[in-house]
């Protein structure tokens, strides 16, 4: 692989995933509100790993060339944005910092587990159809892709798409562990940064289900 191009991706993947959006939105929330941000982080690097897949296997490509296909997936990522910002909405009063004591029982324990795999779940939701990821796959990461280099397109491919999961491991933790630090101390804070999540995740969403539903309304509002 070119070194050059290898760490011009670095810098672009870095860039990206600085940047705040649905994936921050839903880090910070969740490291408020959950005992680990673990679960949460877990999720969204499960999403890109699955794009990574995607992108090996040649079948992001058949994807993006299927408009149809691709706007009801984006209809379907829209609806789940708006189910889990409402939700985050709604537990806004309750943000805490995972200081509840330990599970005292097995059923507590099992509990406990079950609530993790929702939220690594969650996780892999947002990240999976985050419009941002979905751009970087598709768009940025086959021009950082050398033909003339001894690894095979798709290694390489998959490689770069590790690369980025490993980023954003770290940046995600990074956000949702400053975010609690700065508010562990103010409650009101934290709440309302907690709404804030939710209401991103929420107008994410509106915005998706506009782009997508606008075109077919106006096809049938012209053949009526």
């Amino acid at each position: 692989m070119n070194p050059q191009l290898f760490l011009a991706f670095i810098g672009v993947a870095v860039a990206l995933a600085c940047t705040p959006g649905v994936d921050w939105a839903y880090s910070i929330a969740a490291g408020l509100r959950e005992r680990s941000l673990v679960p949460a982080v877990a999720g969204l690097c499960g999403g890109y790993v699955v794009h990574t897949a995607l992108l090996t296997a040649g079948l992001a490509a058949v994807i993006t060339g299927m408009p149809g296909l691709l706007g009801w997936l984006t209809v379907a990522g829209a609806a789940y944005l708006l189910w889990l910002g409402a939700g985050t909405v709604r537990s806004w009063r309750g943000a805490s910092f995972g200081a509840a004591d330990a599970p005292a029982s097995a059923r507590a324990d099992a509990a406990a587990s079950a609530n993790q795999f929702r939220i690594f779940l969650q996780g892999m939701g947002t990240s999976g159809i985050n419009p941002k990821g979905l751009l970087f796959f598709l768009a940025l990461v086959p021009q950082f892709v050398s033909t003339d280099a001894a690894l095979p397109v798709p290694l390489q491919s998959g490689l770069l798409g590790l690369t980025f999961v490993l980023l954003v491991a770290v940046i995600y933790s990074c956000v949702a562990l400053l975010a609690r630090k700065l508010l562990h101390s103010r409650p009101g804070a934290a709440r309302r940064v907690t709404l804030a999540s939710g209401v991103i995740m929420v107008g994410l969403g509106v915005v998706l289900l506009t782009e997508q539903l606008a075109p077919l309304l106006g096809r049938l509002a012209a053949a009526g």
